[in-house]
C-alpha cells in the first residue's frame, strides 16, 4: 500500500515538472525564441565569385539557405523568385544572407552561377551561389540539413532553411508558400532581435 502511495506521489510529481517545462518552453517560444534544430556541420565550397565560403562564414550573418540548379525546369525559377523578394525585402541589412547551393555542380559552373544571380537580380554579396562536388552536396543535404537528396539534380529538396549566426538550423519553410515568405521574415526578425 505505501509502496503504490508512493508511485502515485511519484508519478503526479513527474507529471507536474513536465508540464511546468511544457508552459516554460511555450513561454520561451512565444517570447520569440526559435527552437534549435540542428547544426550545420563543417563544409567549404565555392561561392560563384571563386572565393571558398564554409561554415565559419555563414557564421557571419542569419542566413537562408536553399539548394537549386540554373537549368531546373520545375520548382527551382519559383524558389529563387521567392528568395529574390526575401533579397529585396531585406535590402541594405547586411545581417540578412541568403545561400543558394546547386545540386548540378556539373553544369552550374561559377560563370553559369555569375549569370544566374545577375538574372535574379543580385547586385551584393547578400545572396550567395555555391557550388561544390556532388557528394560533398548530398552529404551536407542529407547530413547537415537533414534533407533528401535522391535522384538529383530534380530530386532536391524545396525547403528553405533558416541557419542563425551561430550556424544552427533554427527553421525549415516550405520554399513555393507565400505564407512561408511570410513566416520566415517573421522569424528573420526574431532572430534579429
Amino acid at each position: 500500500m505505501r509502496l503504490k502511495k508512493i508511485g502515485l506521489v511519484l508519478g503526479a510529481t513527474i507529471v507536474v515538472l513536465v508540464g511546468i517545462w511544457l508552459m516554460v518552453r511555450q513561454v520561451t517560444l512565444a517570447d520569440g525564441e526559435l527552437p534549435i534544430l540542428g547544426q550545420v556541420p563543417n563544409f567549404e565550397f565555392i561561392e560563384r565569385s571563386g572565393n571558398p565560403f564554409g561554415l565559419e562564414d555563414l557564421k557571419t550573418a542569419i542566413n537562408v539557405v536553399d539548394f537549386i540548379f540554373t537549368s531546373c525546369p520545375g520548382v527551382c525559377p519559383e524558389m529563387s523568385s521567392k528568395m529574390a523578394k526575401l533579397y529585396e525585402a531585406f535590402k541594405g541589412n547586411n545581417r540578412i544572407r541568403f545561400v543558394s547551393i546547386s545540386v548540378d555542380p556539373e553544369n552550374d559552373t561559377l560563370e553559369v552561377l555569375k549569370q544566374y544571380a545577375m538574372d535574379n537580380g543580385v547586385n551584393d554579396e547578400r545572396w550567395l551561389f555555391l557550388r561544390a562536388p556532388i557528394e560533398q552536396v548530398v552529404e551536407l543535404s542529407v547530413k547537415g540539413f537533414r534533407l533528401p537528396a535522391e535522384n538529383l539534380p530534380a530530386g532536391h529538396s524545396t525547403k528553405f532553411i533558416l541557419v542563425d549566426n551561430k550556424g544552427r538550423i533554427r527553421g525549415y519553410y516550405e520554399g513555393l508558400s507565400d505564407e512561408s515568405m511570410e513566416e520566415i521574415k517573421r522569424d528573420i526578425g526574431r532572430l534579429e532581435k
